[in-house]
């Protein structure tokens, strides 16, 4: 993890919008692009929180990407130690484990050819095509989770 406070680039009321449309359309059945709505503990209310995601699948393992930083997502995610994914009907739970910087590199060049057109704003500059320096740099900032889906 990064040495400074934690990265953490919070969305703008029009990415707040999108982003709530985009979780209703996955609650109901509709995945844009292979997205899906998660729900995690809130590690102060208690309650769930839904927020669109983007599961990544590399190399037979399925992972959540924080492409904004440390989000409130990712320290309920800490928290809770996992939650679920739903698309319309099928709801999977699951469990993770973050993923250590050193291993994220090959991670995060795959999610970043997959949705970079989407979440390029919030790498600083880094794409997939940038330098493994690069990507290495940038890792600390990104959060990764490895899921292990449990039902």
């Amino acid at each position: 993890m990064s040495t400074s406070s934690p990265y953490y680039l919070q969305g703008s009321p029009m990415a707040i919008r999108l982003n709530s449309v985009i979780g209703w359309l996955a609650r109901h059945g509709f995945s844009l692009a292979g997205t899906a709505e998660m729900s995690v503990r809130g590690r102060k209310s208690g309650q769930m929180q839904r927020i669109p995601v983007n599961p990544h699948t590399y190399e037979g393992g399925q992972y959540l990407v924080s492409a904004r930083g440390h989000s409130q997502w990712v320290r309920n995610m800490r928290a809770a130690g996992g939650g679920e994914l739903r698309v319309g009907r099928k709801v999977r739970a699951f469990t993770v484990v973050e993923v250590p910087d050193a291993e994220k590199l090959p991670i995060l060049r795959t999610y970043l050819e997959k949705w970079g057109w989407e979440v390029n704003q919030y790498f600083k500059g880094v794409t997939a095509k940038s330098t493994d320096e690069e990507l290495v740099a940038a890792a600390g900032d990104h959060p990764v989770f490895r899921i292990t889906v449990t039902k």
